[in-house]
């Protein structure tokens, strides 16, 4: 059984926001941080990846759709966004190996929490798309088929935090660490025996402008306003992925 654990999603190769919520003193301090996918798509990715790797064994890795979309990029299938493609470029042989053989899923016998699946969008798929408001019929949908042990779902993909009950199964979203939606910061999830949802504040005008700096990503400036500043709510991301939903 583990203790307490870190969530860090939906990262996005953004090596500033990543580092302040690894000096968090509850982050340094957990048993093991989980990634639950979507690491490196972003300006900074063989930083990011390289700062991670050094964690060593305190890391837990699952893939996402952006980590399945590098490898494809990079074997020749182009990603339908352009920093995905630009960031595959840039990844070392053994990084695109490591992103290659992440697993969908992670489950994991946590304090508090009893087993507990990590997956990035959906245990069954790395870009369907689940809402805090989706509805009972879509969540039996793509909870079907996991095992009736499973007390606790963990994923991410939405990059907006939330937690709620499903038919007495406990879901956390722990929200975007790079690319948040609904307000300015790095957001994750420290787990065990409860479930708090975390913010960490940073110096976003810094973070930007050392993007900027640090990224040879030729739109890393207007990459970095748009998404360090948080300039989409909480509010536009559910009406663009609301219609995902199958509602």
């Amino acid at each position: 059984m583990v203790n307490r654990v870190a969530v860090l999603s939906d990262i996005h190769g953004v090596l500033p926001a990543l580092e302040a919520v690894l000096a968090e003193p509850d982050v340094a301090a957990a048993d093991l941080i989980v990634l639950t996918g979507d690491i490196a798509a972003g300006p900074q990715p063989v930083e990011v990846l390289d700062v991670l790797a050094g964690l060593g064994d305190r890391v837990c890795w699952v893939g996402g759709n952006c980590e399945r979309e590098l490898v494809e990029a990079r074997a020749g299938k182009p990603a339908s966004i352009e920093v995905s493609n630009w960031a595959a470029g840039q990844l070392r042989d053994d990084q695109v190996a490591q992103l290659a053989a992440l697993p969908a899923t992670v489950t994991l016998d946590i304090d508090g929490l009893g087993p507990t699946l990590f997956c990035h969008a959906t245990p069954r798929d790395d870009e369907e798309v689940v809402l805090v408001d989706s509805r009972m019929e879509r969540w039996v949908e793509v909870f079907a088929g996991l095992p009736p042990e499973v007390s606790t779902v963990v994923c991410g993909h939405t990059h907006m935090p939330f937690t709620r009950l499903v038919d007495r199964r406990l879901v956390v979203n722990p929200g975007s660490i790079g690319m948040p939606y609904g307000g300015a910061g790095a957001w994750w999830a420290l787990l065990g025996p409860g479930v708090q949802l975390r913010r960490t504040h940073f110096d976003v005008d810094a973070a930007c402008a050392r993007v900027t700096a640090e990224s040879a990503y030729p739109d890393a400036a207007a990459w970095a306003d748009e998404y360090l500043r948080s300039q989409h709510s909480d509010a536009d991301a559910l009406a663009v992925f609301g219609p995902r939903d199958g509602r």
